[in-house]
């Protein structure tokens, strides 16, 4: 089962590392990866999402569970890194850093490897898991960062209501309510958009991944760390049999909840004055340690 689950996780370790090789030896300019990943976010991915949800058949057991699990787990662990943050006095330049390391998700990873493992039936899982928690995630990144909550919330749901992926999911689900089929040839044209967006959003995580300043922050990275990739699919799989939800649920929201962070974090806490440095450092230590600890989990899991 191990081997067959590192043949599984390889492509997307070997593309990641690909992406690093690419960026750090300069055979690509900073243009590149920058007009890459834009082009990933605003087109191929959205598309990607659109496809698995105007095709699923969705199950309304399927979002009940989803919802009992997102919503019963992420706001706890938010509000008991909050009680963190008063105990030990934590600025907010590192809170929100904290909470984006352990609530946010690399959407590159999550979705490669459940197409990996569980196909059609867990992409459409996931993509429900996705519909719920990029807004939740975002919303409380950004109360995280900021000191004055009113005035951020209506420009939060609004870039919220502008994001990519959560029209590309609503779209997909709206198409897929109205009964309509897609005409084969577009269909098909769709698939090979799709086809682009995993490859490329891999290389481009790869691309990101720094490691300046490990030393200096060892330990509060390694909490971050393996409270992220083991501590949190640990809770998913408790709150999971909890609610007793199906098999492959659980499964894709373990393996969901064991995602690094999401590159994106770096960006956002740039914007809002957080310790960036620090959000970088964050992100590779989580990218390079769940290729082991994915496969851990994944182990237990299948």
């Amino acid at each position: 089962m191990f081997q067959t689950i590192f043949t599984v996780l390889f492509p997307l370790i070997g593309l990641i590392s690909f992406g690093y090789l690419l960026k750090r030896r300069q055979w690509l300019s900073d243009d590149f990866w920058r007009g890459a990943e834009n082009l990933n976010y605003y087109v191929l991915f959205p598309v990607m999402l659109f496809l698995n949800l105007a095709v699923a058949k969705i199950e309304m057991e399927v979002i009940r569970e989803v919802v009992l699990v997102v919503f019963s787990l992420m706001p706890v662990v938010s509000i008991a890194l909050y009680v963190l943050r008063k105990v030990y006095q934590i600025g907010y330049a590192r809170f929100g850093v904290y909470v984006q390391a352990l609530l946010r998700f690399n959407t590159y990873i999550g979705l490669a490897a459940v197409n990996a493992l569980f196909h059609q039936q867990g992409m459409t899982i996931f993509a429900v898991v996705m519909v719920l928690c990029i807004p939740l995630v975002n919303i409380l990144s950004v109360l995280s960062f900021t000191r004055s909550h009113d005035m951020q919330i209506i420009k939060l749901l609004t870039d919220l209501l502008k994001n990519p992926l959560i029209l590309g999911c609503i779209v997909g689900g709206l198409f897929n309510l109205s009964g309509l089929s897609l005409w084969t040839g577009f269909e098909l044209y769709l698939k090979q958009i799709a086809l682009c967006s995993l490859p490329l959003g891999l290389m481009c995580v790869g691309a990101a991944l720094q490691f300046q300043g490990f030393q200096r922050d060892i330990w509060p990275l390694s909490l971050a760390t393996f409270g992220r990739l083991l501590g949190m699919p640990l809770a998913a799989y408790f709150v999971c049999q909890l609610f007793n939800t199906d098999t492959l649920t659980t499964q894709v929201l373990i393996l969901f909840f064991a995602l690094p962070t999401a590159s994106a974090s770096y960006v956002l806490t740039r914007v809002y004055g957080g310790d960036s440095q620090f959000m970088a450092n964050i992100i590779s230590m989580q990218t390079v340690v769940a290729a082991g600890s994915l496969m851990l989990i994944l182990s237990w899991l299948i």
